[in-house]
Protein backbone atom coordinates (compact mmCIF):
# COMPACT_ATOMS: atom_id res chain seq x y z
CA UNK A 1 0.00 0.00 0.00
CA UNK A 2 1.21 3.29 -1.40
CA UNK A 3 2.05 6.11 1.54
CA UNK A 4 -0.09 8.74 1.12
CA UNK A 5 1.28 12.01 1.22
CA UNK A 6 -0.65 15.46 2.21
CA UNK A 7 0.87 18.86 1.09
CA UNK A 8 0.80 21.93 2.29
CA UNK A 9 -1.05 24.09 -0.56
CA UNK A 10 1.02 27.37 -1.26
CA UNK A 11 -0.32 30.42 -3.34
CA UNK A 12 2.83 30.58 -5.77
CA UNK A 13 6.88 29.64 -5.48
CA UNK A 14 7.99 33.07 -3.68
CA UNK A 15 4.98 31.36 -0.88
CA UNK A 16 6.88 28.31 -1.08
CA UNK A 17 9.83 29.91 -0.79
CA UNK A 18 9.27 32.34 2.62
CA UNK A 19 7.50 28.95 4.29
CA UNK A 20 11.40 27.22 3.64
CA UNK A 21 12.98 30.26 4.70
CA UNK A 22 10.41 30.60 8.15
CA UNK A 23 11.09 26.59 8.78
CA UNK A 24 14.80 26.50 8.39
CA UNK A 25 15.02 29.82 10.54
CA UNK A 26 17.37 31.54 8.05
CA UNK A 27 17.80 34.46 7.55
CA UNK A 28 16.61 36.16 4.37
CA UNK A 29 19.05 38.11 3.25
CA UNK A 30 21.57 35.15 3.34
CA UNK A 31 19.60 32.35 2.17
CA UNK A 32 21.32 29.23 2.43
CA UNK A 33 20.98 28.27 -1.17
CA UNK A 34 21.85 24.55 -1.50
CA UNK A 35 19.62 24.13 1.59
CA UNK A 36 16.36 25.74 0.27
CA UNK A 37 17.11 24.77 -3.31
CA UNK A 38 17.04 20.73 -2.57
CA UNK A 39 13.79 21.36 0.00
CA UNK A 40 12.48 23.25 -2.80
CA UNK A 41 12.69 20.25 -5.45
CA UNK A 42 12.07 17.84 -3.60
CA UNK A 43 8.36 19.68 -2.78
CA UNK A 44 7.90 20.41 -6.35
CA UNK A 45 8.63 16.49 -7.25
CA UNK A 46 5.38 15.62 -4.41
CA UNK A 47 3.03 17.95 -6.15
CA UNK A 48 -0.36 17.03 -8.36
CA UNK A 49 0.88 17.50 -12.15
CA UNK A 50 -3.05 18.16 -12.97
CA UNK A 51 -2.29 22.31 -13.27
CA UNK A 52 0.05 22.69 -15.98
CA UNK A 53 -0.02 26.46 -15.59
CA UNK A 54 0.57 26.20 -11.57
CA UNK A 55 3.49 23.34 -12.12
CA UNK A 56 4.73 25.63 -14.41
CA UNK A 57 5.12 28.83 -12.07
CA UNK A 58 7.01 26.22 -9.82
CA UNK A 59 9.38 25.17 -12.26
CA UNK A 60 10.46 28.45 -13.32
CA UNK A 61 11.52 29.04 -10.09
CA UNK A 62 13.44 25.99 -9.78
CA UNK A 63 15.17 26.50 -12.84
CA UNK A 64 16.10 30.38 -11.11
CA UNK A 65 17.09 28.61 -7.90
CA UNK A 66 19.23 25.91 -9.54
CA UNK A 67 21.19 28.92 -11.67
CA UNK A 68 21.47 30.67 -8.18
CA UNK A 69 22.71 27.52 -6.95
CA UNK A 70 25.86 26.73 -9.95
CA UNK A 71 26.81 30.51 -9.38
CA UNK A 72 27.46 30.28 -5.88
CA UNK A 73 29.47 27.01 -6.26
CA UNK A 74 31.57 28.81 -8.93
CA UNK A 75 34.60 30.09 -7.30
CA UNK A 76 34.78 33.86 -7.67
CA UNK A 77 37.84 35.37 -10.07
CA UNK A 78 39.99 37.83 -8.50
CA UNK A 79 40.32 39.68 -12.09
CA UNK A 80 36.86 40.60 -11.71
CA UNK A 81 35.66 44.01 -10.31
CA UNK A 82 33.65 43.30 -7.24
CA UNK A 83 30.61 44.97 -8.49
CA UNK A 84 30.63 42.05 -11.27
CA UNK A 85 31.62 39.85 -8.36
CA UNK A 86 27.70 40.72 -6.74
CA UNK A 87 25.78 38.16 -4.89
CA UNK A 88 23.27 36.29 -7.42
CA UNK A 89 20.54 35.81 -4.39
CA UNK A 90 20.09 39.77 -4.91
CA UNK A 91 17.01 39.98 -7.37
CA UNK A 92 15.82 36.58 -5.71
CA UNK A 93 16.02 38.57 -2.09
CA UNK A 94 14.20 41.52 -3.52
CA UNK A 95 11.21 39.64 -4.81
CA UNK A 96 11.01 37.72 -1.72
CA UNK A 97 10.77 41.19 0.57
CA UNK A 98 8.91 42.69 -2.30
CA UNK A 99 6.02 39.54 -1.92
CA UNK A 100 6.35 39.48 1.87
CA UNK A 101 5.01 43.06 2.05
CA UNK A 102 2.02 42.37 -0.64
CA UNK A 103 1.31 39.41 1.86
CA UNK A 104 1.41 41.18 5.23
CA UNK A 105 -0.92 44.48 3.23
CA UNK A 106 -3.06 41.44 1.72
CA UNK A 107 -3.37 40.23 5.27
CA UNK A 108 -3.69 43.83 7.07
CA UNK A 109 -6.77 44.13 4.35
CA UNK A 110 -8.42 41.35 4.95
CA UNK A 111 -8.73 41.97 9.39
CA UNK A 112 -9.81 45.55 8.24
CA UNK A 113 -12.73 43.99 6.36
CA UNK A 114 -13.81 41.36 9.41
CA UNK A 115 -13.37 44.08 11.90
CA UNK A 116 -15.92 46.74 9.84
CA UNK A 117 -18.33 43.81 9.33
CA UNK A 118 -18.99 43.76 12.96
CA UNK A 119 -19.10 47.80 13.11
CA UNK A 120 -22.85 48.87 13.45
CA UNK A 121 -24.36 51.87 11.66
CA UNK A 122 -27.14 53.97 13.02
CA UNK A 123 -29.63 56.75 10.74
CA UNK A 124 -29.59 60.12 11.95
CA UNK A 125 -32.75 61.01 14.28
CA UNK A 126 -32.48 64.62 14.81
CA UNK A 127 -35.87 66.02 14.32
CA UNK A 128 -36.37 68.14 11.19
CA UNK A 129 -37.16 71.39 12.38
CA UNK A 130 -33.72 71.16 14.25
CA UNK A 131 -32.61 70.35 10.49
CA UNK A 132 -34.35 73.00 8.78
CA UNK A 133 -33.08 75.62 11.26
CA UNK A 134 -31.18 78.64 10.14
CA UNK A 135 -29.58 80.85 12.61
CA UNK A 136 -30.93 84.88 11.71
CA UNK A 137 -28.84 87.18 9.82
CA UNK A 138 -28.14 90.63 11.56
CA UNK A 139 -27.23 92.52 8.35
CA UNK A 140 -26.27 95.71 10.69
CA UNK A 141 -23.45 93.58 12.53
CA UNK A 142 -22.48 92.14 9.47
CA UNK A 143 -21.96 95.41 7.01
CA UNK A 144 -20.60 96.86 10.65
CA UNK A 145 -19.04 100.28 9.17
CA UNK A 146 -19.99 99.70 5.76
CA UNK A 147 -21.89 102.04 3.75
CA UNK A 148 -23.29 102.24 -0.02
CA UNK A 149 -20.73 104.18 -1.25
CA UNK A 150 -17.72 101.73 -0.55
CA UNK A 151 -19.38 99.17 -2.03
CA UNK A 152 -20.16 101.91 -5.27
CA UNK A 153 -15.99 102.23 -4.56
CA UNK A 154 -15.48 98.44 -4.47
CA UNK A 155 -17.83 97.90 -7.36
CA UNK A 156 -16.12 100.56 -9.74
CA UNK A 157 -12.45 98.83 -8.77
CA UNK A 158 -13.81 96.09 -9.60
CA UNK A 159 -15.28 97.23 -13.35
CA UNK A 160 -11.99 98.82 -13.74
CA UNK A 161 -10.05 95.56 -13.46
CA UNK A 162 -12.59 93.57 -15.24
CA UNK A 163 -11.96 96.69 -18.53
CA UNK A 164 -8.12 95.90 -18.28
CA UNK A 165 -8.60 92.31 -18.70
CA UNK A 166 -10.39 92.95 -21.56
CA UNK A 167 -7.51 93.15 -24.83
CA UNK A 168 -8.22 96.01 -27.09
CA UNK A 169 -7.12 94.39 -30.43
CA UNK A 170 -8.80 91.18 -30.19
CA UNK A 171 -12.17 92.17 -28.68
CA UNK A 172 -12.95 94.10 -31.76
CA UNK A 173 -12.74 90.58 -33.74
CA UNK A 174 -16.02 89.80 -35.27
CA UNK A 175 -17.28 86.06 -34.94
CA UNK A 176 -15.50 83.49 -36.66
CA UNK A 177 -18.19 81.14 -38.73
CA UNK A 178 -16.64 78.21 -40.91
CA UNK A 179 -17.54 78.47 -44.20
CA UNK A 180 -17.26 75.55 -46.51
CA UNK A 181 -16.11 76.18 -49.70
CA UNK A 182 -15.12 72.41 -51.78
CA UNK A 183 -12.07 72.53 -54.19
CA UNK A 184 -14.03 70.49 -56.79
CA UNK A 185 -17.40 72.98 -56.49
CA UNK A 186 -14.57 75.44 -57.55
CA UNK A 187 -13.26 73.44 -60.17
CA UNK A 188 -16.81 73.79 -61.90
CA UNK A 189 -17.23 77.36 -61.54
CA UNK A 190 -13.77 78.31 -63.14
CA UNK A 191 -14.26 75.92 -66.02
CA UNK A 192 -17.18 77.87 -66.76
CA UNK A 193 -15.69 81.11 -66.43
CA UNK A 194 -13.18 79.83 -68.91
CA UNK A 195 -15.92 78.30 -70.74
CA UNK A 196 -17.18 82.15 -71.58
CA UNK A 197 -14.03 83.55 -71.62
CA UNK A 198 -10.64 82.79 -73.67
CA UNK A 199 -8.62 85.65 -72.04
CA UNK A 200 -8.98 87.10 -68.52
CA UNK A 201 -7.45 89.15 -65.61
CA UNK A 202 -6.60 86.78 -62.81
CA UNK A 203 -7.21 89.89 -60.70
CA UNK A 204 -10.56 90.08 -61.99
CA UNK A 205 -11.14 86.60 -61.24
CA UNK A 206 -10.67 86.85 -57.89
CA UNK A 207 -12.32 90.38 -57.31
CA UNK A 208 -15.63 88.30 -58.47
CA UNK A 209 -15.62 86.03 -55.46
CA UNK A 210 -17.74 86.08 -52.36
CA UNK A 211 -15.30 86.43 -49.35
CA UNK A 212 -11.76 85.51 -48.52
CA UNK A 213 -12.16 82.28 -48.28
CA UNK A 214 -13.48 81.71 -52.04
CA UNK A 215 -10.61 83.72 -53.31
CA UNK A 216 -7.90 81.13 -51.71
CA UNK A 217 -9.48 78.00 -52.93
CA UNK A 218 -10.12 79.97 -56.50
CA UNK A 219 -6.23 80.23 -56.05
CA UNK A 220 -5.61 76.85 -54.86
CA UNK A 221 -7.74 75.61 -58.20
CA UNK A 222 -6.15 78.27 -60.28
CA UNK A 223 -3.11 76.42 -59.13
CA UNK A 224 -3.95 73.03 -60.12
CA UNK A 225 -5.34 73.99 -63.70
CA UNK A 226 -2.06 75.37 -64.31
CA UNK A 227 -0.29 72.09 -63.45
CA UNK A 228 -2.93 69.65 -65.01
CA UNK A 229 -1.67 72.35 -68.37
CA UNK A 230 -5.22 73.63 -68.73
CA UNK A 231 -4.38 76.94 -68.39
CA UNK A 232 -1.40 79.48 -69.48
CA UNK A 233 -0.57 82.51 -67.65
CA UNK A 234 1.91 85.03 -68.29
CA UNK A 235 2.86 88.71 -67.10
CA UNK A 236 4.41 91.15 -69.55
CA UNK A 237 6.15 92.86 -67.05
CA UNK A 238 7.39 92.75 -63.22
CA UNK A 239 4.22 94.97 -62.31
CA UNK A 240 1.88 94.35 -64.86
CA UNK A 241 -1.37 92.36 -64.95
CA UNK A 242 -1.42 88.60 -64.72
CA UNK A 243 -3.39 87.04 -67.87
CA UNK A 244 -4.70 83.62 -68.06
CA UNK A 245 -5.66 81.87 -71.13
CA UNK A 246 -7.51 79.01 -71.92
CA UNK A 247 -5.61 75.85 -73.81
CA UNK A 248 -8.38 74.19 -75.54
CA UNK A 249 -11.59 74.64 -76.80
CA UNK A 250 -14.74 76.04 -74.88
CA UNK A 251 -16.45 73.10 -75.74
CA UNK A 252 -14.04 70.85 -73.65
CA UNK A 253 -14.51 72.84 -70.28
CA UNK A 254 -17.89 72.50 -70.97
CA UNK A 255 -17.48 68.97 -70.85
CA UNK A 256 -15.52 69.07 -67.66
CA UNK A 257 -17.82 71.05 -66.19
CA UNK A 258 -20.51 68.29 -66.49
CA UNK A 259 -18.81 65.61 -65.42
CA UNK A 260 -17.05 67.00 -62.07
Amino acid sequence: MALEVKLEVFEGPLDLLLHLIDKNKVNIYDIPIVLITDQYIEYIDNMEKSDLNLVSEFLVMAAMLLDIKSKMLLPKDPDVAEDDNSDPRQDLVEKLLEYKMYKYMAFELKDRELDSGQVMYKSPDIPEEILEYAEPVDLDQLLGDLTMAKLGEVFREIMKRQAEKIDPVRSKFGKIEKEEVSLSDKFVYVHEYMRQHKRFSFRQLLLEQKSKMHIVVTFLAILEMMKLGEIHVEQENTCGEIMIERIGEADEYKEASGSD
